[in-house]
């Protein structure tokens, strides 16, 4: 008996530790779904229509951060630049740093406060980035995906608020409702965190205005008005804010989160990096596919912007595994589930996931899932991958 268990365990069980049929997993997919599971090594265990073309979404911010740890590096910190001169004005010049939070600016307020005691105006200088940035794929809803870029912000574009009696709030205590914020959103009836405006240059004045109040806060006169200079001299240098997050750290919360706002400021620095300021979609995107054909042998693929919210974005599952495999040391980046470290995407009538799944040997596998909605449910689909490779 114990002999025939044994034979039993040994059928059940096969040597790459597949424990079931993984091809069951994808009983139901639609004929156009894209489906790739395989081992590191190129050994398939499951594909469907893998040459075939599809729309990525929000995967393809794997790829945009493969192009930037290898240009930019894993310990990159976005800086900006605070000069005063000889009229005691301060100029900001904003180099595209997407995590400048509100608790950023009063620790920055702070420490100027420590260095000068009273300024004239507040100078913003956003030259770095062109004033002409259009993200496809980005519309004009007050969602926050639809945030737009720019070289100088705050709160990633957005205001978080809350409405009680039609009284318009600020729902984070360390966000002021600011006069200049709440003539842009008083309009607004509902709670919830919507775009503080379209039009970049109040976006980038808001972040200014918000930075004058935590001046005032911590004990500094600001007599004059904000306004914006692109060139002519800035002063002298007199504190340079680096980002308290390396780059890996922030892609970590980009692929926690999904935050489209964060890929595509870290995509334009990039194509500033390599081609010079200002920062451009055009170089940008080069950057990201010169990288994907010279470093990574792909040629097959259409990108237009970096964050996966253009359905002009294509990608096969073949290419996709290309970008994991040279992903692998960084897969601990990812959300994490189980035995699975994956990337979500999602688009109105499409479903992607794609990542890892780490098998009772260690054994890394790949898997590429590109669905078209009414499909099977995703997340049926990984939790049944999960369970057929241990």
């Amino acid at each position: 008996m114990i002999c025939q268990l044994f034979i039993l365990a040994f059928l059940f069980v096969s040597s790459s530790g597949i424990c079931t049929d993984i091809s069951s997993c994808f009983s139901n997919s639609l004929p156009d779904d894209v489906i790739l599971v395989e081992g590191i090594k190129g050994d398939v265990l499951y594909s469907k229509n893998r040459k075939k073309m599809f729309v990525p979404a929000s995967t393809i911010k794997i790829l945009t951060a493969l192009a930037a740890i290898h240009h930019l590096g894993e310990g990159f910190r976005f800086k900006t630049e605070f000069y005063l001169d000889t009229d005691h004005n301060l100029t900001i010049k904003g180099y595209g740093d997407p995590f400048l939070v509100s608790e950023i600016w009063d620790e920055i307020a702070k420490t100027i406060s420590k260095k000068i005691s009273f300024i004239n105006d507040i100078i913003i200088d956003v030259s770095y980035f062109s004033r002409t940035i259009r993200i496809p794929g980005i519309g004009h809803s007050l969602n926050p995906y639809d945030a737009p870029v720019g070289a100088l912000c705050a709160n990633f574009n957005t205001i978080y608020i809350k409405v009680d009696n039609n009284k318009v709030m600020s729902a984070e205590p360390q966000t002021p409702l600011i006069p200049f914020a709440l003539r842009l959103i008083g309009h607004i009836k509902k709670g919830g965190r919507y775009v503080i405006s379209h039009d970049i240059e109040e976006a980038e004045r808001y972040a200014a205005e918000l930075f004058r109040y935590f001046l005032k806060r911590h004990g500094v006169k600001v007599s004059g008005k904000i306004r914006f200079r692109y060139v002519g001299q800035k002063g002298n240098l007199i504190y340079v804010y680096h980002s308290k997050l390396t780059l890996t750290e922030l892609i970590k919360g980009v692929m926690e989160y999904s935050n489209n706002f964060i890929v595509n400021q870290i995509m334009l620095v990039l194509g500033a990096k390599i081609y010079g300021p200002p920062a451009t979609l055009k170089k940008g995107i080069s950057v990201i596919k010169d990288y994907a054909r010279y470093n990574l042998g792909l040629k097959d693929i259409n990108i237009v912007e970096a964050s996966g919210i253009s359905r002009q974005n294509q990608i096969s599952s073949t290419g996709m595994a290309i970008i994991l495999k040279r992903f692998r040391p960084y897969m601990e980046l990812l959300k994490k589930k189980g035995n699975m470290y994956y990337k979500t995407g999602t688009l109105k009538g499409i479903r992607t996931r794609v990542g890892y799944i780490i098998s009772r040997k260690q054994d890394i596998y790949l898997f590429v899932l590109f669905l078209r909605e009414p499909s099977q449910d995703i997340s049926q689909v990984m939790d049944c991958m999960a369970h057929s490779i241990y």
